[in-house]
């Protein structure tokens, strides 16, 4: 484990406990955004910890991101659509033609949002415009998941129930890479500060960790059920994620060491978690709050 390593939790009360913070994004704006996912709402925490909430919103919204326009973005898993919320809260919403359950979204390397179909199968593109076109994936009923930009001008997901993670270019040819473990049921996805792509694996409780040519390396956690879930390049040149299953968040080097650190709630199941414009990590809990996590 990493020598030195403290982290100095806070905890933001933003909901009820059946509203469901779980994604949560750093905006252009400099605050932070999460989704209500049961409450069909968007919120915003300012740096002076004012809080915003914006909606009702399509049904279900799930991940959001910073959007390359100044906005931030969302996915509407439940409403089959994506949804725009400029910082002075002028909302758009996009219908996805066939919906689909859009879940991941993610700024691409064009200019465009990309964001995975989960019930469909496929990998869909929006531009800032609202114009929608769709990309189906050569596994059925592999569930794409998260989805982020990788280093290489390309975009990649994770296949939840493919046991594997896949990679979009622009032009829309797909490459699909199996992953060691069976069952891993692939999550969370992000760029590492290494030139790799890091993920989580919640079914067998592991992060993986594969290279732009295809290489996957899995790294096994302390407690197999932790269910890790969501990942993001940290201070540091770390990779930090949350364990839905235990109520930590814990960190990873670049070379494999590992620490975890409890949230104050038990069972507070931490879902989204984000780099904020503050230099701190914050953490999405379901039961109604968002962690802020100072790392020292």
């Amino acid at each position: 484990m990493p020598q030195g390593s403290h982290a100095t939790i806070r905890e933001f009360t933003v909901s009820g406990p059946d509203a469901g913070p779980y994604g949560i994004a750093a905006g252009p704006d400099g605050a932070v955004w999460f989704t209500l996912v049961h409450a069909g709402r968007v919120g915003r925490m300012a740096p002076d910890g004012g809080l915003t909430v914006h909606g009702p919103v399509p049904a279900g919204p799930t991940a959001i991101t910073a959007g390359p326009d100044g906005a931030v973005w969302f996915t509407a898993f439940g409403g089959g659509a994506i949804g725009r919320i400029a910082p002075g809260g002028e909302a758009a919403e996009f219908a996805v033609p066939g919906g689909g359950g859009p879940c991941g979204i993610a700024a691409g390397p064009d200019g465009a949002l990309w964001f995975t179909r989960m019930q469909a199968g496929s990998i869909g593109r929006i531009t800032v415009g609202g114009h929608v076109t769709d990309h189906p994936l050569p596994v059925r009923d592999a569930l794409p998941s998260m989805i982020a930009q990788g280093p290489d001008e390309a975009m990649w997901f994770t296949l939840n129930q493919g046991n594997a993670v896949g990679r979009i270019t622009m032009d829309g040819d797909v490459a699909v890479h199996p992953l060691p473990t069976e069952g891993s049921a692939p999550v969370g996805i992000c760029a590492g500060p290494d030139g790799a792509l890091w993920f989580t694996e919640i079914g067998t409780g592991h992060i993986g960790r594969i290279t732009t040519d295809g290489k996957v390396t899995e790294f096994p956690l302390p407690d197999p059920a932790a269910r890790p879930h969501a990942i993001v390049a940290g201070p540091g040149g770390d990779l930090w994620f949350t364990e839905w299953g235990t109520a930590h968040v814990a960190r990873i080097t670049p070379e494999g060491r590992m620490d975890e650190h409890p949230l104050p709630a038990p069972g507070c199941e931490p879902h989204g978690i984000a780099l904020g414009p503050d230099g701190a990590l914050w953490v999405a809990l379901e039961t109604g709050a968002l962690a802020r996590v100072t790392v020292s």
